[in-house]
């Protein structure tokens, strides 16, 4: 049976709202000190699956130029609209990652946050990452796929085990048989949607389970449960190899 909405995307409100989020939190989380730490004054950093450019507006100061990479040009605007307004220099790139690393100017460093989870093959996304990086690379991700929440409803209409992995744990093994010296941080926020209104929510969910609106309540009762416990979330980090 078909879905009744198509579950894929995100939307581009949703990321605008993230970047206020991030921009407004002037504490430093350990993938914002990290990125900081090796950034040149007047340096550059390159945003891949940038979204609305949580991961990189709010390095800038120290860095002066901010390049993004994105699928979706909706999520380029909201990201060139959040640096035009912050008075910073910007440039963008639509494409896939690693399709168009060729094309993708290096940068001090390269941040890379919650996107892991869609890569199918990892090993060559973090090579060119790598390979883009002057400096470092810095990922951020949660500790179990974002959509792993879902899986007890996942059962409860489909009758469907999801699967429990890939982890945070999976991908720095992965860095780490690349040869690069990968460094782990924790630290534990609420989720994206977590600022989002409830009917918003609940139908982004709704969207992803693949059921109608007879569904809301139910779900609507599960968010509210689950969403009040913060993400455990990861940086992975390592310094470009000599």
């Amino acid at each position: 049976m078909a879905a009744p909405e198509s579950p894929w995307g995100f939307p581009p409100d949703l990321f605008a709202l993230s970047t206020d989020r991030a921009l407004a939190n002037t504490a430093l989380n350990p993938s914002k000190r990290r990125a900081i730490e090796a950034i040149a004054p007047g340096g550059s950093v390159l945003d891949v699956g940038a979204g609305g450019g949580a991961a990189s507006l709010p390095l800038a100061p120290p860095a002066a130029l901010l390049v993004a990479v994105d699928e979706s040009q909706g999520m380029l605007d909201v990201f060139a609209e959040g640096a035009e307004r912050n008075g910073v220099r910007h440039s963008e790139i639509i494409g896939r990652w690693p399709d168009v690393a060729p094309t993708t100017p290096e940068a001090d460093v390269v941040v890379c946050h919650h996107v892991l989870y869609n890569v199918g093959d990892l090993a060559p996304f973090l090579i060119e990452l790598t390979g883009h990086a002057e400096r470092r690379v810095v990922i951020e991700l949660t500790d179990r796929h974002p959509q792993s929440d879902l899986s007890p409803l996942w059962k409860a209409f489909h009758g469907i085990d999801r699967p429990t992995g890939p982890t945070a744990t999976d991908a720095a093994n992965v860095a780490r048989a690349l040869g690069y010296d990968t460094n782990i941080d924790r630290f534990q926020h609420h989720s994206l949607w977590h600022d989002w209104p409830r009917p918003e929510r609940v139908a982004f969910a709704r969207r992803r389970l693949c059921v109608g609106l007879e569904y809301d309540a139910e779900i609507g009762s599960y968010l509210d449960d689950v969403e009040q416990v913060p993400q455990e979330v990861v940086t992975l980090w390592w310094d470009r190899p000599s």
